[in-house]
């Protein structure tokens, strides 16, 4: 295949970009990979979306210890093909089809975890992560790995399905290695957020009871609609743990997904937990604060399970994406410019965004 892209592309963008760590992103004019330089497999997109997510503030902050500077931001976007590179073999998307962007920009697909289905475990993906390894998604034009695109199902809004490709993909994969059946309860931490309030629904959609645990008036109201049966807020609790225990009638529930990134919710996780349950991780605190401290026979006597849970494959995402086709999953959702993304992403970082926030990247 070759590039026949008949669509122009400028030789410079805008696009946000990490200067210095824990300084505000600068929207800049940055140069355009043009078509004639894209390598076989590559590709270039057009972004029209970028969702914001707590990640994209850990990265400016350098809370993992692997931030870059200077690096285009953001991992999670839809847009459309714009061109292909050369002597691309058998790519699955063409010039023009509207497709997703994930926080793991490709994988060999060829290694042990790639074939297991662990594709973020992949040494070649944990070393091109869109907005800390490779430029991202808050970029009006950004290179991508045709391998690795997601394409987005015709009738789905594109700014919607935004935080499908990272939020959506995690939070489901975590519901299904949860060893959680129908009619199990799961509790959801950071319910009202991002990744939680996806959570709720594809639980509620697998069958699964929701305990939302979160805080403020906006966010019960979001989760009790989404479907969750149970709320307790991590505030006013005096103490959570009995709390997540009655909601369940007394036993805890079979569950507990974690998607914040500070450990006390993690450790109280392990308090509640019935026997036999499983504390997922997504939530990635920095090293500073993000140890687990586990009584160690409390552990093997309950037969608790501890499962980590990066993102999701190939094949997740594509159940993920037919769960929002066939409507069980709504994205909440609020568009703003993109000249907003510093704004947003403190709100984000303050604890004041119900559900997602999306920019409109394409001018």
């Amino acid at each position: 295949m070759t590039s026949t892209s008949t669509i122009t592309v400028p030789a410079t963008a805008r696009a946000a970009v990490l200067t210095t760590v824990k300084e505000d992103y600068e929207i800049k004019e940055v140069d355009v990979v043009q078509p004639s330089q894209l390598a076989a497999g590559e590709c270039l997109v057009k972004v029209d979306y970028a969702g914001c997510c707590h990640s994209d503030i850990h990265v400016k902050n350098n809370d993992w210890g692997r931030t870059r500077t200077p690096m285009v931001a953001g991992h999670e976007g839809v847009g459309h093909v714009v061109a292909i590179g050369e002597n691309t073999v058998g790519s699955p998307v063409k010039v023009g089809d509207r497709v997703g962007m994930k926080w793991f920009a490709n994988a060999c697909l060829k290694c042990e975890m790639c074939r297991l289905g662990f594709e973020s475990c992949c040494t070649l993906a944990r070393t091109q992560a869109h907005g800390l390894s490779v430029p991202g998604t808050f970029s009006e034009y950004t290179r991508c790995w045709v391998d690795y695109l997601t394409p987005i199902p015709d009738g789905l809004d594109s700014a919607a399905v935004t935080p499908l490709l990272c939020a959506g993909l995690t939070v489901y994969k975590a519901l299904k290695v949860s060893n959680a059946k129908p009619g199990h309860w799961v509790a959801l931490s950071g319910a009202g957020g991002g990744l939680g309030h996806l959570g709720i629904q594809f639980a509620v959609a697998m069958g699964l009871r929701v305990i939302a645990i979160d805080t403020g008036a906006d966010k019960k109201d979001l989760c009790t609609k989404l479907g969750a049966e149970k709320w307790v807020d991590f505030v006013e609790s005096k103490d959570l743990i009995k709390d997540v225990q009655e909601a369940t009638g007394g036993l805890g529930p079979h569950a507990a997904i974690v998607a914040v990134g500070h450990a006390t919710p993690f450790n109280q996780a392990i308090m509640y937990l019935r026997s036999a349950g499983t504390l997922v991780a997504l939530g990635m605190p920095g090293p500073a604060n993000g140890m687990l401290n586990i009584p160690i026979a409390l552990l093997i006597s309950k037969c608790l399970n501890i499962v980590g849970s990066a993102t999701g494959n190939r094949q997740d995402m594509a159940e993920a994406l037919d769960f929002m086709a066939r409507g069980k999953v709504v994205c909440h959702h609020e568009v703003r410019d993109f000249e907003e993304v510093n704004n947003a992403l403190k709100e984000i970082s303050d604890g004041k965004v119900k559900g997602r926030i999306v920019l409109k990247v394409a001018s």
